[in-house]
């Protein structure tokens, strides 16, 4: 009788303690929904990134960084972390390099003797006094997205400057560049 009462007990804790037969499939069915919704978050999350990354590399006008395909198939959530990773040290690099160009100092020195970054009052543009000549051929995408280098930003101007600087020097501002120094 005992031994009954204990086995009964015990019968009824293992029925207790079984789950019902579509609780696993629920489980598993909350389970992919949850990935699911997570890897939707983190595709979201590296176009973010993947799209400032190519931001800064198109002020650089450098190339822009190949993106696979297969990312908008990712699948896995600690694969997509790794991608997401990736990305963010990319736009990071891409930012830093694209906030320090080689020739900084020299730019914001000539700056400082031509005109305001935002200088509109024609034939010159920009902190750099750009012509629409030079514009069009150091800044020829910026100069059709935004118009003249009055509507780029700082940096942009400096980019683009930075482009002449490669194959003209400092010779496009003889003289504030001699009051800097550069010539």
């Amino acid at each position: 009788m005992r031994y009954a009462r204990l086995l009964g007990l015990l019968a009824a804790l293992a029925v207790a303690l079984v789950p019902p037969a579509g609780a696993r499939e629920q489980r598993l069915t909350r389970s992919l929904t949850a990935d699911r919704a997570a890897v939707t978050d983190l595709l979201a999350r590296i176009a973010v990134n993947r799209d400032a990354t190519w931001q800064w590399e198109r002020t650089m006008q450098h190339q822009r960084t190949p993106s696979e395909a297969g990312v908008s198939a990712i699948r896995s959530v600690p694969y997509g972390r790794w991608v997401l990773a990736l990305w963010r040290q990319r736009a990071l690099a891409a930012r830093r390099q694209a906030m320090n160009p080689p020739h900084k100092r020299a730019w914001v020195c000539i700056h400082r003797y031509e005109a305001g970054w935002t200088d509109a009052g024609g034939p010159y543009y920009g902190g750099l006094q750009m012509d629409v000549e030079f514009q069009t051929t150091f800044g020829r995408g910026l100069y059709r997205r935004k118009g003249t280098a009055d509507h780029w930003t700082p940096l942009e101007q400096m980019w683009a400057a930075e482009r002449a600087y490669r194959t003209r020097g400092f010779w496009p501002w003889p003289n504030t560049a001699r009051y800097c120094g550069l010539l």
